[in-house]
């Protein structure tokens, strides 16, 4: 039996400091030797043994029907070669929290390929999602993230809906 899947749909709006704060911090570019930032402090890989690697990601349209939060780390991502990319985000629960998160929750950002995003523990996220054929990621999370620290709440089949974010008509590839 197929369901049709109601599509939920998303404006992605400029990632800025004050909009994703809920979620996490942005890392922009300063000069070398500038101090330690109250951003940077954010960053928790203490939970195991830290993995920083590029990750090579292939056809990642902004629709998906799953969200996922790690409970053990933050995670900081950035494209490696100066792309603009798509991520949706809703806030983080504790993690003795098992609701999922509420649709009306759930926001996406345009992330500027020269920035990076740390997201808190905990941050349900779907993404990153990008235009172009494939993009190159700098991901740091811990080394076993994928296998015991990935928690997924499938959207189509708990609520029968899929999410799409719309393409600003700026980002490369988007069509008006």
């Amino acid at each position: 039996m197929t369901t049709t899947l109601r599509t939920h749909r998303l404006s992605a709006a400029p990632l800025s400091e004050s909009g994703f704060a809920a979620y996490g911090v942005v890392l922009r570019s300063m000069p070398d030797g500038t101090p330690f930032t109250e951003a940077e402090a954010q960053l928790d890989v203490s939970g195991g043994t830290p993995r920083f690697y590029v990750m090579h990601l292939e056809d990642k349209a902004p629709t998906f029907v799953g969200i996922t939060r790690h409970l053990a780390t933050t995670q900081t991502l950035m494209s490696t070669r100066g792309e603009e990319w798509l991520i949706a985000v809703a806030p983080p629960a504790a993690a003795d929290d098992d609701r999922p998160p509420a649709l009306k929750d759930i926001e996406a950002f345009v992330v500027p390929g020269n920035v990076a995003i740390t997201m808190r523990k905990g941050t349900w996220h779907a993404g990153p999602f990008f235009t172009e054929p494939s993009v190159d990621f700098a991901n740091l999370e811990l080394s076993d993230t994928n296998v015991v620290d990935h928690h997924t709440y499938r959207l189509d089949r708990e609520i029968g809906v899929q999410i799409t974010i719309d393409l600003p008509s700026d980002l490369p590839g988007a069509t008006s």
